[in-house]
């Protein structure tokens, strides 16, 4: 009857998850709120996280990482995004920086830049959208143009997540203006100290405050022709390969912040008293957090498909990553707000979490192509 294991996580995973779990209650819980309130990277999370190799777990073992697979690596987004978005978005953003590389990059260049991230000595960020270039990605404008072996690079990028305390960023330029559109751009590594490099000031943002968004601005930055990620002209195919991949990964972070409210609005119901009894004793209650169970279930069962079929490389990922992120996505600001909803006054101020996960859930609805492109990506795949 063939292999069922596909919808259980084994031993090892769950194992897994209890490890993480215990270091995001223990390190990164009792910051969540003031990370949120002051706008502040979560430095004790990110601690906590590369102490005990969760920052970067993807990153293979022949690059000094511990080679955790896709479903790992999610089950370790979806515990630290239960108790802290905006600290889970250190391991989700160290994949989709460094996915370019493992994908398209040269041994040498993954011999370079892989290890002081499997380390926790760097941060990796990516550079694909622009002002101008949001869904529409091959209307790019940042500019590399050839100097000997080397490129300068013009342009700018738009809300690039965790700038300013990555060391890395794959960045999407235009290398031959003249090319066919979408096979005209190259993926490059840049530097933070890379001279005519600098950043926007950080975005006020609804949610995700922790981690901080900038704009990145490139003015005549040299880049030495040996951090080129794969061939001129298949920058584009490889970052939009690198999203079938790390879209599983905000479906996994969309999957946390849902149980963290769920569990935070199923304490609150059995605690609090009206009409003479606790309010999880009404109906009307319990249909709502059944509903929600049954959402966030089906999310959760979405996201782990997915992420064996980006383990395995499968031809029908394009399609199970749309899904899994637009589907949990949506699933997430539907059980926020109505956890919300079920702690009533409470859940409309700071002092219990269920407000700042509400803000949180909306940003996995937008980024890594919003639900909308989602919807383009599996249509296509379906009228292929």
């Amino acid at each position: 009857m063939g292999d069922f294991d596909l919808f259980k996580t084994n031993e090892e995973h769950e194992e897994l998850r209890a490890a993480v779990r215990s270091v995001a209650e223990d390190k990164i819980a009792p910051h969540a709120a003031e990370v949120d309130e002051r706008s502040a990277f979560p430095q004790d999370a990110l601690d906590a996280l590369v102490a005990t190799d969760f920052h970067a777990a993807h990153i293979s073992e022949d690059y000094e990482g511990v080679g955790a697979d896709a479903l790992a690596t999610c089950v370790i987004i979806e515990e630290v995004a239960r108790v802290c978005a905006s600290s889970s978005l250190i391991p989700a953003v160290n994949k989709l920086g460094t996915m370019p590389l493992i994908l398209g990059a040269s041994e040498e260049v993954k011999q370079r830049y892989l290890p002081p991230v499997a380390r926790g000595e760097a941060m990796f960020s990516y550079g694909l959208s622009e002002r101008e270039a949001g869904s529409d990605t091959a209307a790019m404008r940042s500019l590399a143009t050839p100097k000997g072996d080397d490129w300068v690079l013009n342009g700018q990028k738009s809300w690039i997540t965790n700038a300013g305390v990555s060391e890395y960023y794959t960045v999407l330029a235009v290398t031959d203006p003249e090319g066919r559109r979408g096979r005209n751009i190259s993926a490059f590594v840049v530097h933070a100290d890379d001279a005519g490099f600098t950043l926007g000031e950080p975005e006020r943002k609804l949610g995700i405050k922790g981690s901080p968004t900038r704009e990145l601005f490139f003015d005549d930055v040299h880049i030495p022709g040996d951090r080129m990620v794969g061939a001129p002209g298949e920058g584009l195919k490889i970052a939009l390969r690198t999203l079938d991949h790390t879209r599983v990964t905000i479906g996994a972070q969309a999957v946390g912040i849902a149980q963290g409210a769920l569990d935070h609005a199923v304490a609150y119901v059995k605690e609090r008293k009206q009409f003479g009894k606790s309010i999880a004793d009404f109906q009307g209650i319990q249909f709502m957090l059944a509903d929600m169970a049954m959402k966030l279930e089906t999310a959760r069962q979405m996201v782990y498909v997915a992420a064996a079929k980006s383990e395995r490389g499968d031809d029908d990922l394009a399609f199970y990553g749309a899904a899994a992120k637009c589907y949990a996505s949506d699933a997430a600001m539907e059980i926020t707000t109505d956890a919300v909803q079920l702690l009533g006054g409470a859940g409309y101020v700071k002092d219990f979490p269920l407000e700042r996960m509400m803000r949180d859930a909306k940003i996995t609805q937008i980024y890594e192509g919003t639900n909308q492109i989602q919807r383009m990506v599996m249509a296509r795949q379906l009228l292929k």
